[in-house]
């Protein structure tokens, strides 16, 4: 790197107090929680048929017509009204059935073209090019406000790559904020678990500004709840949709989450239930990372029946090491004190959570 190279990039890069820099635009809305702005991105994952380019599809008929679909409520401004949509992975016959969808559930005729929504089908493409072509088309195609990227592991070849993985979020980070607008990919989850798929799936759940999560109901397979896996704002209460008998999806009135819980506090909790979360959580020993942390807490309190958001779980995990039941020793997390297996020697009982500690 030359010096005159160096003092462009510490022109963009170097922040001043007196620096003033306006809040960016809060775009996408469900039930009063921000779950997008512009200059940052987002992801829907589910697993297989979980309806995961429905719910995309509410979120762009909302951002066409600016208006609210289902629970999503979106308000764009004026000059950035575009949708861009990329899809990695169905025939140009199904991207046609998704693109007349999305037109009717934002209330434009099906049978012309709407000069807002542009869509594109990549299924042939490499994913370098693919790469290329969505750089040159943000590059080229003023009005954006929206990107829709379904099938976000297209781009890349491995999603277990760790260096392809960065360079994908990286890449999704740049584009945003270069070009003042808001992404929104889909990834699968894996199939055994509710784990976002790869090492890609892990970097967006650090990075995202929200995750939704798409699942198929147990008692009606006509049903797909919508949550907040993670997200940065406050937390909203899970909503359901239907396929009705034109193939839209509508919104179920009165649902109540299959996965609600009494919304009883964690930290009101017995004893016997965190030392069952925390062998869950710790199971594979010491946690090296925060995210990685609040990611296995997740995973821990799911396992005995008590999910919940990122925001509760950073509180949690606050409480437990002003406590001592977790400690930290650089950036690694252990429990102060044993969660023993059923094959190791048990000392005497003691409480997790005496009042001296």
């Amino acid at each position: 790197m030359t010096r005159d190279e160096f003092r462009v990039i510490w022109q963009s890069i170097h922040l001043k107090v007196t620096d003033v820099y306006a809040v960016p635009p809060e775009i996408l809305r469900v039930n009063g929680s921000t779950i997008g702005t512009l200059g940052n991105f987002s992801a829907s994952t589910g697993k297989a048929k979980s309806k995961k380019t429905f719910n995309v599809s509410a979120i762009v008929a909302a951002a066409l017509s600016n208006s609210e679909v289902l629970c999503y409520a979106a308000s764009f401004p004026n000059d950035k009204r575009k949708v861009l949509y990329i899809d990695t992975e169905q025939s140009k016959y199904h991207c046609l059935k998704v693109m007349k969808r999305i037109l009717w559930l934002a209330g434009q005729p099906t049978d012309q073209d709407c000069p807002n929504l542009l869509f594109v089908a990549m299924r042939e493409y490499s994913p370098e090019k693919r790469r290329e072509l969505i750089d040159y088309m943000l590059s080229n195609i003023e009005g954006v406000g929206l990107v829709i990227i379904d099938g976000v592991r297209d781009l890349m070849y491995d999603i277990n790559n760790p260096t392809e993985s960065t360079e994908i979020i990286n890449l999704l980070m740049r584009w945003s904020s270069s070009f003042n607008l808001h992404i929104h990919t889909v990834l699968h989850l894996n199939k055994g678990d509710d784990n976002t798929r790869g090492h890609i799936g892990t970097e967006l759940n650090n990075k995202a500004e929200t995750v939704l999560q798409i699942t198929k109901s147990q008692m009606d397979a006509n049903v797909s709840e919508v949550k907040a896996m993670h997200i940065r704002d406050k937390e909203f209460e899970p909503f359901a949709f239907r396929i009705n008998d034109e193939s839209m999806p509508e919104l179920v009135v009165g649902y109540e989450s299959q996965q609600k819980q009494e919304r009883i506090a964690l930290t009101d909790l017995p004893d016997e239930k965190h030392q069952e979360a925390l062998a869950v959580t710790f199971d594979n020993g010491e946690i090296h990372g925060y995210n990685n942390l609040i990611d296995a807490l997740k995973r821990g309190y799911t396992a005995i029946g008590y999910e919940r958001g990122r925001n509760t779980l950073v509180t949690l995990n606050k409480w437990l090491m002003s406590r001592e039941v977790i400690v930290k020793h650089d950036k690694t997390y252990s429990l102060a004190r044993g969660i023993y297996k059923e094959n190791q020697h048990k000392p005497n009982p003691q409480n997790l959570f005496d009042d001296e500690h």
